[in-house]
């Protein structure tokens, strides 16, 4: 397989992921309702006010959030563990890029592209459920207070909002995972590349409907 083709296929994949996430942005845009990751985070929003209205549901709401945060923690961890592999596999190749006989267009540009953007992704999804195990901890502090302790009131608007966070930054996290597999599959073979995201994109389109 010469170089243009495989450059072509390392950047039809890329693209194809790019294209539909861009496209769900822009239907959360227009019809946030009928995407799954807005309306969850009303969702969660409407969950916290109803719990903030029950006395006695503390421990059930601190439960719940217990069990979110360990979700992202085991995100968290799995995308770590993935950083790392990549990392130590990749550097090879990135050694040899970075030297001064070897050319950025040459042989080892296609797959290092996909090397960095498989790198890329599984940073962003250590970074997101990092943060969304920091925001889940804080809500877990304000929902735990006693629902008629006045000192709760004042928190429940901040409360909202990190619950909000948590959410988006946990999906984010484990849809980076996810969009591992193709990038993945094209660094085996770079024609499985772009059937590997065209399938990915329709096991996640049937999660993205409300």
């Amino acid at each position: 397989m010469d170089l243009m083709t495989h450059g072509a296929a390392a950047l039809l994949t890329i693209g194809v992921l790019g294209a539909y996430e861009l496209t769900l942005v822009v239907a959360e845009r227009v019809r946030p309702s009928h995407v799954a990751r807005s309306s969850h985070a009303q969702l969660r929003e409407a969950w916290l006010d109803a719990i903030a209205l029950q006395p006695g549901s503390e421990i059930l709401a601190v439960q719940t959030l217990r069990n979110s945060l360990m979700s992202a923690t085991m995100t968290a961890s799995t995308a770590a563990l993935g950083l790392m592999g990549t990392a130590t596999l990749a550097a090879p190749s990135l050694r040899e890029a970075l030297t001064a006989d070897v050319q950025w267009v040459g042989p080892l540009a296609p797959r290092l592209m996909l090397e960095l953007v498989l790198l890329a992704l599984l940073f962003v999804s250590l970074v997101a459920s990092a943060m969304a195990v920091r925001y889940y901890t804080h809500v877990s502090f304000i929902a735990g207070m006693p629902a008629d302790s006045p000192a709760k009131q004042p928190w429940l608007a901040i409360g909202q909002r990190y619950i909000k966070h948590a959410g988006r930054l946990y999906g984010w996290g484990l849809r980076h995972l996810v969009l591992v597999a193709p990038v993945v599959a094209a660094l085996l073979h770079p024609l499985a590349g772009p059937p590997a995201a065209l399938l990915t994109i329709v096991a996640l389109a049937r999660f993205d409907r409300v």
